[in-house]
């Protein structure tokens, strides 16, 4: 059998879009009949998914998986790191948790031995696919880091990859950026780089024209395309790195606010993209010093440190402003971490979450939380089964999501309980999950995208609409319905602005 053929998407920095250029070529290479799968020997990010099977992978990949049409798989991201605290994170391998590690024992013991793992992951697939979109990380230039990479021009060497470079235009510097890169790679890994791309512009191409002229000449690799700016494209970001360029999306006059706690350490902060783009409403990220407002719903997200970003709503004055909100009947919503925190209280006696101590939560559900060192990674399904408020009319239905939680909560009043799970990464379970107040207004759950779930998001946005005057939604409405589509609008600019006939013939695939 043919293995598959791979092209490797690598960058000049950090968030210069390659992750949603590999997106963009997933679903390409699917829509033109390859069969496709996504690679990221080692992703760093606090935005993660789940795989069938359990295992715990990067968003990034988990979205390219859904955009090539293929299930997502450990194999597709081998090694995640999870940033725990500011000198400390975990490591994933294969989906599971391997130790937390510094960055200089991750180094010294982790990534000698790291190779094989990216190596036998990169053969796995290659037997199952026809093509590879192979992201890098970072910069292939990182001369301090360089002798043990395993993510760049090891990956793309294992993988026999040809490289594409892509440059962020938006924030300066692009041509500097390119020559500076290549002139750092050593000439076996230059040779590998056969095109470059130039992210996120805006303005009259024609004036860019002279420049890519001069970068051709200069370095005799072409342009293969310039991709436009694209502001609102609805497609899950690898990680909250994107939130400095982007803090509030809809009008300021909205007559709907949504508010979301950046904390610290926030995590699948893509729990809020079902909100982005909803008619009337106005999505915005409370930063550090920034005010909640008079928001109709709150949003507390996941963490990667329930407790040190519970020690952060403490120390910043939000626990009486978000105590406030609930009193005067705002929706209040906590998703894993989050879910955490509105609690009684998170408890760490083995300081496996922070070494702190435990410490008091919000205090609006009657939850409490202990931490060990077991962690759950599931896709999940549930039945509702609170009946207070706006989960009266939900009684009873079905909804799914994913699990990531260190911790386990019990809810001191099982009458609060908001959901039962009843299936777990594909077996059969029952498991109390999530807990609402009274008026059901204030509620958490460990579930990752609840709000996917069209039942519950018309539920919660139709009774705050209600209540301002406004006509109802309908799932039409919702942008997680148009998911598909948006892969769809996203691969067709990103197609019309690269020469993709001449990356086919680069990969040795021929013209298209």
């Amino acid at each position: 059998m043919r293995r598959a053929q791979a092209i490797m998407i690598q960058g000049t920095a950090s968030n210069v879009g390659k992750s949603m250029l590999c997106t963009a070529l997933c679903r390409i290479f699917a829509q033109d009949g390859y069969k496709t799968a996504p690679f990221k020997a080692q992703n760093m990010a606090l935005n993660s998914t789940v795989t069938p099977e359990g295992g715990e992978i990067g968003r990034a990949q988990g979205a390219q998986a859904e955009a090539a049409g293929v299930a997502p798989s450990v194999l597709m991201n081998p090694i995640l790191i999870k940033p725990k605290q500011d000198s400390q994170a975990q490591i994933i391998t294969l989906g599971v948790p391997y130790a937390d590690m510094s960055a200089a024992d991750y180094r010294r013991d982790f990534l000698p031995g790291a190779v094989s793992i990216v190596r036998d992951c990169l053969h796995k697939l290659q037997e199952q696919y026809e093509v590879l979109v192979i992201e890098g990380a970072g910069s292939p230039a990182e001369v301090n880091l360089k002798d043990r990479d395993i993510v760049n021009m090891k990956t793309a060497e294992l993988a026999e990859a040809p490289v594409l470079l892509v440059a962020d235009i938006d924030r300066g510097g692009v041509f500097a950026s390119l020559i500076g890169t290549l002139e750092l790679l050593e000439p076996h890994e230059r040779e590998r780089v056969k095109g470059f791309i130039i992210n996120k512009f805006r303005g009259d191409i024609s004036l860019l024209k002279p420049g890519l002229d001069f970068l051709e000449q200069r370095t005799g690799i072409p342009v293969l395309g310039v991709v436009p700016y694209v502001f609102e494209h609805g497609i899950d970001e690898e990680d909250s790195v994107c939130l400095s360029e982007r803090s509030a999306w809809g009008d300021d006059h909205a007559p709907v606010k949504v508010a979301v706690m950046q904390l610290p350490r926030i995590s699948n902060f893509t729990d809020i993209n079902p909100f982005i783009g909803l008619p009337d409403t106005r999505v915005y990220y409370v930063g550090p010093g920034e005010t909640i407002g008079q928001a109709d719903l709150l949003i507390i997200p996941g963490t990667k440190n329930s407790i040190l970003d519970m020690l952060y709503l403490q120390q910043k004055g939000y626990v009486e402003e978000i105590r406030r909100l609930a009193a005067e009947g705002a929706y209040v919503a906590g998703i894993c971490g989050g879910f955490q925190m509105l609690g009684e209280g998170l408890l760490d006696p083995e300081g496996t979450e922070a070494g702190i101590g435990s410490l008091p939560g919000l205090g609006l559900l009657p939850v409490a939380t202990r931490f060990g060192k077991s962690k759950s990674t599931h896709q999940a399904r549930a039945r509702i089964v609170s009946r207070q408020g706006i989960w009266r009319n939900l009684y009873g239905q079905e909804v799914k999501g994913y699990e990531i939680h260190m911790g386990q909560s019990t809810v001191l009043d099982s009458s609060c309980s908001l959901t039962r799970i009843f299936s777990r990464s594909g077996e059969s379970c029952s498991v109390a999950d999530g807990a609402c107040n009274d008026s059901g207004r204030v509620f958490g759950t460990y579930l990752h995208g609840i709000f996917d779930n069209p039942s519950v998001m018309l539920g919660i946005m139709n009774h705050i609409r209600r209540e301002k005057g406004l006509p109802a939604l309908d799932a039409a409405n919702l942008p997680a319905m148009q998911r598909q589509h948006k892969y769809d609008q996203w691969a067709d600019l990103v197609r019309a602005s690269l020469d993709m006939d001449r990356i086919y013939r680069i990969m040795g695939l021929g013209e298209v």
